[in-house]
């Protein structure tokens, strides 16, 4: 077993002080030490997503006739006005059969579900024959294409004849669109960002406990939605900077205290109860809160309870351009969300299945990604915060198949399926408090070196932003199949690339083969080569916290 030598591990490691709510102890199995993950998803993780509105607009009666090899956009979107303008919560149906879209959907209200008849054979599908590429060329991109420019960000591969800049779609932008109206999805240029109007100030709080004092409670009220933001305020040597990454040797990326309008660390909440000076927030805090180590809480614009439901998105059959330089065959980009879900969907042939970006409390569910283009992601979580991905079936070639993004913090997930070239990827930016669990990787073990190996964990990001990642990510229980390599007996050993410090990473099994783990730095290591007695920690910690079971 190896563990993680570093002093702000360690403090997270002690007995916690009087009073402290810690996020799990060292009983059953469970290290003490982790956060508490359960809170990932809608509700906090315990809410039931609601069913979808009775009040409801269906796109045929707008005109929309499936099957018939014509485009429906003007339809669609006549019903999708509609829905609009409908004053409480809404459905907007599609039917069963084949509705052909040629332009991007935005949604940009709350209280809106987008709901078809089934996502299998027979259910509703939406066909997208075009990509973004040809039918977007809005302003909104406009930031990230400068970006593209400005640091040169080129996919360049001698060997394939390719140096071209990166596409603008490759991890942004969706055929359903999800955000406020004229949002902006991601800041790339920092001279362009702006503070969030600031609430309060907050005065103190604990690491992964749910209170806050605050200078002033004037503004608040019980129900809001809320964001604290935690800012580098003295650069490279901000506190928040060493409660992300620990006294790490690892060089941090500039990018994480450059732009002085842009927080560090994001947590969207909900303010669940105030009582003087003192609120309760629905989940417990990233970091602590306190002199040296401010955060302001900002008010935060964002839609709620928006779903996508019940329908398959399909894209036309065809080879991929290469990584980083797809042409925007991407199914749903949810950004501005809070409380929202995606389930029962199947997404194929798509260069990106599901992106999200400035998010929280977000579950998805039950999707299945399929094709044969490569595609880029299947399921991005990116500067979200609380994102639950429960029950992903990939069975397409996917570059980065799970990932946990920039800025991702206790994002989960759960119970998912790679059918090949498994990896897990952890993106460079301040991502931290993620978890992989209780996930089965298909893999190709490889033989190099005198030994059977499999590097398991490659994480992206330019320089600006790494580490990998911070303190509190965890792999749980990956089971690792794979047709031929090592026989029985036979050690496969699971590396890493460079990631980040104050990972753990426990039951890391592969078909009944002993299995060596070498990360990179040092992380805490359990249960090599075996399940766990905790399958899934992500269903122990939420058991634990409402009571259901021990």
């Amino acid at each position: 077993m190896k563990y993680l030598a570093l002093p702000v591990l360690a403090a997270a490691l002690a007995a916690p002080a009087a009073g402290q709510e810690r996020p799990s102890e060292a009983a059953g199995g469970v290290p003490a030490g982790l956060p508490d993950y359960s809170y990932a998803g809608y509700g906090f993780g315990t809410a039931d997503i609601p069913p979808a509105p009775p009040t409801s607009i269906a796109v045929a009666d707008h005109g929309a006739v499936p099957d018939d090899g014509l485009d429906d956009t003007k339809a669609v979107q006549r019903a999708l006005e509609a829905a609009r303008k409908v004053p409480g919560p809404v459905t907007l149906r599609f039917p069963s059969g084949r509705t052909q879209i040629t332009e991007m959907l935005r949604i940009d209200r709350s209280d809106i579900v987008l709901e078809g008849t089934g996502s299998d054979a027979g259910g509703s599908e939406l066909w997208f024959p075009r990509p973004l590429e040809l039918v977007d060329t809005s302003p909104q991109w406009d930031e990230l294409r400068e970006y593209l420019v400005k640091e040169d960000k080129r996919q360049i591969e001698p060997e394939n004849n390719i140096d071209y800049l990166f596409s603008e779609w490759s991890w942004s932008g969706g055929f359903l669109f999800t955000g406020p109206p004229d949002t902006r999805p991601v800041s790339y240029d920092g001279s362009k960002d702006v503070r969030d109007p600031v609430l309060t100030d907050g005065v103190a709080g604990r690491q992964f406990e749910r209170t806050l004092t605050v200078a002033d409670p004037g503004k608040l009220r019980t129900g809001q939605v809320i964001q604290l933001q935690w800012f580098a305020t003295r650069g490279k040597d901000s506190a928040i900077i060493k409660s992300l990454y620990g006294d790490t040797e690892l060089p941090i990326g500039s990018h994480h205290w450059t732009f002085p309008n842009r927080p560090t660390v994001s947590q969207s909440t909900r303010i669940v109860a105030i009582s003087g000076k003192t609120v309760t927030l629905g989940d417990p805090l990233l970091h602590d809160v306190r002199p040296d180590q401010p955060a302001v809480v900002a008010n935060w614009e964002h839609l709620t309870n928006v779903g996508i439901q019940n329908l398959a998105i399909r894209f036309p059959e065809g080879a991929a351009y290469g990584h980083h330089l797809e042409q925007g065959f991407n199914g749903i980009y949810m950004t501005g969300v809070f409380d929202g879900w995606v389930r029962n969907v199947v997404i194929d042939n798509a260069d990106s299945g599901i992106l999200t970006d400035n998010a929280a409390s977000l579950t998805i569910a039950d999707v299945t990604t399929t094709g044969d283009r490569l595609a880029h992601y299947a399921v991005h979580v990116g500067a979200v915060h609380n994102v639950l991905v429960r029950d992903l079936r990939v069975e397409n070639p996917v570059v980065h198949p799970l990932t946990v993004n920039t800025r991702s913090t206790r994002s989960v997930f759960t119970h998912a399926q790679v059918l090949q070239g498994a990896i897990l990827d952890q993106h460079s930016g301040s991502n931290h408090q993620n978890l992989f669990d209780d996930v089965t990787l298909r893999i190709a073990p490889k033989w190099t070196g005198g030994a059977w190996t499999w590097r398991l964990w490659e994480g992206g990001g330019a320089p600006y932003w790494k580490p990998g990642h911070g303190i509190g990510n965890t792999t749980w229980n990956a089971r690792l199949v794979f047709d031929g390599g090592p026989a029985k007996g036979e050690t496969l050993k699971v590396m890493s690339g460079l990631e980040g410090p104050g990972g753990t990473v426990v039951g890391i099994s592969a078909s009944g083969r002993p299995v060596e783990v070498d990360y990179r730095p040092t992380a805490r290591i359990l249960d090599s080569g075996r399940i766990p007695a905790i399958p899934s920690l992500y269903e122990y910690q939420l058991n634990r916290r409402t009571n259901r079971a021990d």
